[in-house]
């Protein structure tokens, strides 16, 4: 018995390598690193300009734009908050540069003060994993549900009870 062989020409294996090759870069792309910038970066040389007691805050919102936080019980303080990341594939990803810049205001409005603070300024913040112990008993999910079966006094149920239940 002889056995058919198929041949496979030039131009159709070099279809085929060239799909190949095609389908190898579009996998190897997925895995390139991937910058992403979130929040607001304000340009450097902007933030020069901003001038101790000159500037409002109606003109510094048209420099930088709106701020990304404003402190809670005074709305002295103004925050910009952003960072640049990178991530490769699937790993966890690496934060690269972190802005926060805080401009302070007087009680007039103008500019008081502006702070820069960096990736290097940071600090961990542990959390803690402690919980509180509550008081009382524990109940089963069966205690919870027919607990107070029988705990009320008859009638009220239903809005009946006795002449001296009933309001007046």
């Amino acid at each position: 018995m002889r056995r058919k062989t198929h041949k496979i020409s030039g131009s159709a294996r070099a279809a085929f390598m060239a799909s190949g090759c095609a389908v190898g870069l579009l996998l190897l792309s997925g895995c390139s690193n991937n910058i992403q910038v979130r929040g607001n970066l304000p340009d450097p040389e902007i933030v020069g300009e901003i001038e101790t007691g000159v500037h409002s805050r109606r003109q510094v919102a048209e420099r930088l734009g709106s701020p990304s936080a404003i402190s809670t019980f005074e709305d002295r303080k103004w925050y910009y908050v952003g960072q640049k990341t990178t991530q490769f594939a699937f790993f966890e990803p690496e934060v690269l540069e972190r802005n926060v810049l805080v401009v302070t205001f007087d009680g007039t409005g103008k500019v008081d003060e502006t702070k820069a603070y960096t990736l290097a300024d940071g600090q961990v913040v542990d959390v803690v994993s402690r919980t509180t112990p509550t008081e009382g008993r524990e109940l089963t999910l069966l205690q919870q549900i027919f607990g107070n079966l029988g705990s009320n006094v008859p009638g009220s149920i239903l809005g009946g009870g006795t002449e001296s239940q009933r309001p007046r």
